[in-house]
């Protein structure tokens, strides 16, 4: 028996609810492949947060990150950064067989300049029509690239290349280095970093320096001035936190552009700072005093030593450039500069203590800090005798560079400690416990000379209202052929400030500067070394968080009526 076929409406019914069904079911799928792609999704996001520092990206995760990492300063401007760059490569085996190019030579070269006025016609048509590859150009902008694109010839490829940029040009060059052809850092924190910068596990990171970048442009654009002024051969300058060892700027001039890597510029990237040793002359007298009055040799300030002819040791003769009196006492010694009068202090302490304390100041090795340019001191092995430990005491006979001088000085003004001197931005708990040179009551006694030897002393140029100055001059001859060269000095300023409080040591040199009319026709320190740190602090106080201050020095009240000589000459 048939059935009766259902009502009309009824199967119209029944084919909605069919169509109904299939649409929702269509509608899940679709739901469910696209929130599947989207949890793929977001798993792939979590996976390049979660492991992008742990060397676990796949190849698509690894090419997010740089080719070489970051170099910032300690506020985290950026010194060093990667950047994708095109190049004009001429590649003769784009197109299989036949010619190279769809044009000649001469017609594409005339097209190329049209682009890049500054490249040789003549020149790119001989290249072209060599049929070897080859780069044409190193670096092209990015619309320079689209052009060439424009014109159409499968030959002349424009590849995106990593390249290293340093934002701020030749800014901190000696520091930084550059990168070689090879991607290897070269010279400065480029070499140091360099496993840091390209392994992919720390590449995205960050490699932060103690240099501060403001600092570090006042100081070389300081240094730059003092050179002209001088007509000097060469700079070099430091400033350091007293406290921790971090280096705040360091500047060696003239410089070179990590930027354009040229024969010019290879010549320039020896150290004056780190890597040059110098006889630093008067700057020693200080250390000097600070040791004999440590070894308790000095009790007196103001005990004299006759000063009014040459000391005679051996057939050696020790002078001052000027007579100051028949007898002057410690800070008179000081401020005036006497060599005649340090020699005696240095005698008296005798060559064991005074070989002791030198090699405490780190003088009988390398200085400290990362960069692979450290110069070894020209010092005496051995037993020292008489003789040498005079001339040591103001400066002669010994070799060290800048940042030993540096690093000495922030010991004798921070209350005794010494530290190693470090490119590395420190936390609290990084700073080295450091050593102990000289006692906390020594360190204040120079404290108080140091301030007066700028403000009634041969340091009076460094003066800066407000900032208590303390510091000494060195001038020094050059080292020649066995002798001295009379006519060539190496002139410095160690300084720290503000001397109440010291929070940095300032150091200047300047190599063979000249005394033109600008100095007074002087060329000594003190009219131009000691000037310069008188230019910086100002500048640079403000930045560190150290205000001038006119109502506010060091007491000297018990050392200022010992001075009876008159000031400096």
């Amino acid at each position: 028996m048939r059935h009766a076929p259902p009502p009309a409406p009824a199967r119209r019914a029944g084919l909605r609810a069919s169509t109904l069904s299939l649409a929702r079911k269509r509608v899940a799928l679709i739901a469910f492949v696209f929130t599947l792609a989207t949890a793929v999704l977001v798993l792939r996001v979590a996976m390049i947060g979660v492991f992008g520092g742990t060397g676990s990206l796949t190849p698509a995760g690894d090419a997010l990150l740089p080719d070489r990492g970051t170099i910032v300063d300690r506020n985290g401007v950026p010194l060093a950064r990667d950047f994708k760059s095109y190049a004009l490569w001429f590649n003769p085996k784009a197109m299989e067989g036949g010619d190279p190019l769809t044009r000649s030579p001469r017609e594409v070269a005339q097209k190329l300049v049209a682009i890049f006025p500054d490249m040789d016609e003549a020149d790119l048509e001989k290249k072209l029509a060599s049929g070897k590859g080859q780069y044409l150009r190193r670096r092209i902008l990015p619309e320079e690239a689209n052009r060439v694109f424009q014109i159409g010839e499968p030959a002349l490829s424009p590849p995106a290349e990593p390249s290293r940029y340093y934002p701020e040009g030749n800014l901190a060059a000696h520091v930084l280095g550059y990168v070689g052809a090879d991607g290897k850092g070269r010279v400065g924190m480029e070499e140091v970093y360099n496993q840091q910068l390209t392994d992919a596990a720390t590449r995205g990171g960050e490699q932060v320096l103690a240099i501060d970048a403001r600092v570090q442009a006042a100081l070389e654009d300081e240094l730059m001035r003092g050179m002209g002024l001088a007509q000097a051969e060469g700079a070099g300058g430091i400033v350091l936190d007293v406290d921790t060892g971090e280096v705040i700027a360091l500047a060696s001039l003239p410089s070179f552009d990590p930027n354009h890597i040229d024969e010019a510029g290879m010549k320039l990237m020896f150290n004056r700072v780190t890597n040059q040793v110098y006889e630093l002359g008067s700057t020693f007298k200080p250390l000097t005093v600070a040791a004999a009055i440590d070894a308790g040799t000095i009790t007196n300030l103001g005990r004299t030593y006759p000063a009014g002819r040459p000391l005679q040791v051996g057939r050696f003769r020790i002078r001052d450039s000027h007579t100051i009196g028949q007898n002057i006492n410690v800070p008179e010694v000081l401020i005036h500069s006497s060599n005649i009068g340090t020699a005696q202090i240095a005698d008296e302490l005798g060559s064991k203590r005074m070989k002791a304390k030198m090699e405490l100041l780190g003088f009988n090795e390398r200085p400290y800090i990362e960069l692979p340019a450290r110069g070894f001191p020209i010092w005496r092995s051995g037993e020292w005798p008489r003789l040498t430990t005079m001339t040591v005491s103001y400066g002669h006979g010994i070799a060290v560079t800048p940042l030993h001088l540096a690093s000495a000085y922030a010991a004798m003004v921070n209350g005794g400690i010494w530290r190693p001197a470090t490119l590395r931005k420190l936390s609290e708990d990084q700073v080295p416990k450091g050593r102990r040179v000289f006692k906390e009551a020594t360190s204040a006694r120079m404290r108080q000379l140091l301030r007066m030897i700028v403000t009634d002393g041969t340091g009076r140029k460094a003066e800066a209202p407000g900032f208590r100055i303390g510091g000494k001059t060195g001038s020094a001859e050059k080292p020649v052929d066995g002798g001295y060269k009379r006519t060539a000095l190496v002139t410095t300023f160690a300084s720290a400030f503000p001397m109440d409080n010291p929070r940095y040591v300032v150091v200047t040199m300047f190599d063979e500067p000249k005394g033109t009319a600008a100095t007074s026709y002087q060329r000594t320190a003190a009219w131009n070394a000691a000037a310069a740190v008188g230019r910086i602090v100002p500048r640079i106080g403000p930045m560190l968080g150290v205000y001038p201050d006119e109502n506010r020095d060091i007491d000297l009240t018990d050392v200022r009526p010992l001075i009876e000589h008159g000031g400096a000459h």
